[in-house]
């Protein structure tokens, strides 16, 4: 596994976080069935809710199309949720 310095796997669990918020929201759907309505691999689809993997783009894009909204929304979430403050750099 790749080495994540601590800012990142901030980022990567509060993606989970909010991917999950997002599903629930606008699905109303369990993980298993989401992800076999719309061919995710319900295991990455687990392990990226769970903040225990970093998505790839393609992936993000599948999930984003698969909740109806734009993959901007779902960063903007995201962006929501870490608040003003987060940087994954030092500023």
């Amino acid at each position: 596994m790749q080495y994540k310095n601590e800012k990142t796997l901030q980022l990567i669990k509060e993606f989970g976080k909010t991917l999950k918020n997002q599903r629930e929201t606008h699905t109303k759907k369990s993980q298993t069935l989401f992800a076999y309505e719309y061919e995710l691999d319900s295991g990455n689809l687990s392990r990226i809710e769970n903040g225990k993997i970093d998505p790839k783009l393609t992936m993000l894009w599948r999930i984003a199309e698969a909740l109806g909204i734009p993959l901007s929304e779902l960063i903007k979430a995201l962006e929501d949720n870490l608040g003003k403050d987060f940087h994954i750099t030092e500023q």
